[in-house]
């Protein structure tokens, strides 16, 4: 199965660069339309996701992770940002 990470271009260019698959994106719509599709296609197994473009359509991801298992889909802090939420 395949990884696709989703946000902008340099926290996609940091997987791309390491032989993941990457989609940039510029707006949150944008990156939920595209995570929608990904969701469609059986041989993604994992999306990770810019945590900047995800936290303003959160409700639409959780909507979307309850109707399908696979592939999960995991926020990822972007370049420069760190993780502050509990462990």
């Amino acid at each position: 199965m395949r990884v696709v990470a989703v946000g902008g271009k340099a926290f996609v260019t940091g997987f791309v660069l390491s032989g993941v698959s990457g989609e940039y994106v510029s707006t949150p719509s944008a990156a939920l339309e595209k995570i929608e599709a990904l969701s469609k296609d059986s041989t993604v197994g994992l999306v990770m996701v810019s945590d900047d473009v995800a936290k303003p359509i959160q409700d639409q991801l959780t909507a979307l992770r309850a109707k399908k298992a696979i592939p999960l889909i995991y926020e990822v802090p972007g370049p420069g940002r760190s993780n502050t939420g509990p462990c």
